[in-house]
């Protein structure tokens, strides 16, 4: 039963389901500056997590990164395809990759990680995606004769509305006609756009060789979060993500939620054709410049720090259970048997006697390496 309390003048009465709510206080007032934000009354808001009161052990622990403005509309049809699952089987049927099975029903999302079409493209939402610890933008063409939809990773600070373009063929004519328009204040990077079909007018701007005036100017208009360049026009410093391997080839590296490469020399290695990317893991390697890569940092940075707070959400990520191998017997690992919890005095294997901590897992290409790695990266304690 609901207490009886002091009734205010200013509050109305309402009677919802023959209860009386006068008692109830109304809801603050927006203060202004300050966005509203309607959340459950068992979801808290810490930081930058979602969390929930624990009315039940499996959501006590359970932690999510606030993931604002991902639309919950579903992906769009026309760019998925179903997805078969195996279950870490072979066509023979024998378990290949343990640890695998169930999981919940998903649709592959395609995404374009060539970037070769130019022109500008809009932002229309952004979205979840199961497949990967990122997320994806939806893209559309503003260009009335090429409504074309494709999906990107999106970076971070991307948002609903923005505009993202390709500049992976641009030309030393292209660069003339941007640095033509940011001359006159023109920023947008639409004059590419508008210039389609102008080859053949004789009012078109010659190509010029390109100043470092101008490349300031090409900087302006061009290094902006989701846009793809060649590494030859992206300035030192620069954090990129996406990043190809090849000349033609499509983004490869950094690709996970918050991974990010940074641009740290040009004109570097063999005849000066390679720029130095410094990766997360500490590495430094050589990249030729004519490989692109898209700017920003990917979205989704906190993807590590969530907590499923119980192993059916695991399950339902298609995850089965994983057995220790010191709880096994000897035949089933080499760490198995004893009495009790022992080690053997052994090192931690693999269950096909294989060295699992520690052991280098990439086989040099020459006597000195990998010859496009100027500096390795830091394994466990400090061993290179």
């Amino acid at each position: 039963m609901l207490s009886r309390v002091k009734l205010s003048k200013n509050v109305p009465k309402v009677t919802v389901r023959g209860v009386s709510t006068s008692h109830f206080k109304p809801a603050p007032p927006v203060q202004p500056g300050k966005p509203s934000r309607k959340t459950s009354p068992l979801v808290r808001i810490d930081g930058q997590f979602k969390t929930f009161k624990p009315i039940t052990p499996s959501i006590r622990h359970v932690r999510f990164p606030l993931t604002e403005g991902i639309s919950n509309n579903g992906p769009f049809k026309p760019l998925t395809l179903t997805k078969r699952k195996k279950g870490g089987r072979n066509s023979t049927g024998r378990v290949v990759s343990r640890h695998i099975g169930g999981g919940h029903k998903r649709r592959i999302r395609t995404l374009d990680f060539m970037r070769d079409q130019g022109g500008l493209y809009k932002v229309v939402r952004l979205e979840y995606d199961p497949n990967r610890s990122a997320h994806i933008a939806l893209l559309r063409s503003v260009q009335e004769s090429n409504q074309s939809w494709s999906y990107i990773v999106a970076p971070k600070g991307l948002k609903e509305g923005d505009t993202v373009q390709s500049f992976r063929n641009l030309s030393d004519k292209g660069i003339s006609q941007l640095t033509a328009a940011a001359s006159l204040g023109d920023f947008s990077g639409d004059a590419l756009t508008h210039s389609e079909g102008q080859e053949n007018d004789s009012n078109v701007q010659k190509p010029r060789q390109v100043s470092s005036l101008d490349l300031g100017l090409l900087r302006m208009i061009t290094v902006r979060p989701g846009n793809v360049l060649p590494l030859r026009l992206i300035p030192v410093g620069t954090l990129i993500h996406a990043i190809s391997l090849k000349p033609r080839g499509r983004g490869l590296l950094c690709r996970s939620a918050g991974s990010y490469g940074q641009v740290i020399a040009l004109n570097s290695g063999p005849g000066e054709r390679y720029a130095q990317i410094r990766l997360q893991s500490g590495e430094v390697r050589l990249i030729l410049l004519d490989c692109c890569a898209t700017i920003g940092v990917v979205s989704n940075e906190s993807h590590h720090l969530r907590m499923l707070g119980k192993a059916g959400r695991s399950r339902w990520l298609g995850r089965r259970p994983s057995v220790r191998g010191v709880a096994m017997n000897t035949v089933d690992h080499p760490m198995g048997g004893g009495r009790g919890k022992s080690k053997g005095d052994k090192d931690p294997r693999s269950p096909w006697g294989l060295l699992s901590k520690g052991k280098r897992t990439r086989r040099p290409k020459d006597k000195h390496g990998n010859k496009f790695v100027i500096r390795q990266r830091v394994r466990v304690r400090g061993r290179k």
